[in-house]
């Protein structure tokens, strides 16, 4: 049999480094935080409606909290899309 001697074994810790802050990140966290930041994304759903997909057996469906539901679908990429398309509708 093939054993590892106890010498092998690490028991502690490798030491830390410590953090150095860079002149670049200095800088650039004394410009405006909103500067920096990305255009607000499209809005969302609309309020009240979040979509989800179901299993039942082998089907899968759309359903929303609306009380919509779509069609049962043996394609789970075929029942997104169907969630999609409703959250989407106006």
């Amino acid at each position: 049999m093939h054993e590892d001697s106890p010498a092998a074994a690490r028991t502690t810790a490798a030491p830390r480094t410590p953090v150095r802050i860079t002149p670049a990140l200095t800088e650039s966290l004394t410009e405006p935080l909103s500067a920096s930041l990305p255009e607000a994304p499209p809005p969302g759903p609309p309020a009240g409606h979040s979509a989800t997909t179901i299993e039942r057996g082998s089907f899968c469906l759309a359903r929303c909290s609306c009380g919509w539901s779509g069609p049962a679908r043996r394609s789970r990429d075929r029942a997104r899309t169907d969630a999609a398309e409703h959250l989407t509708a106006p």
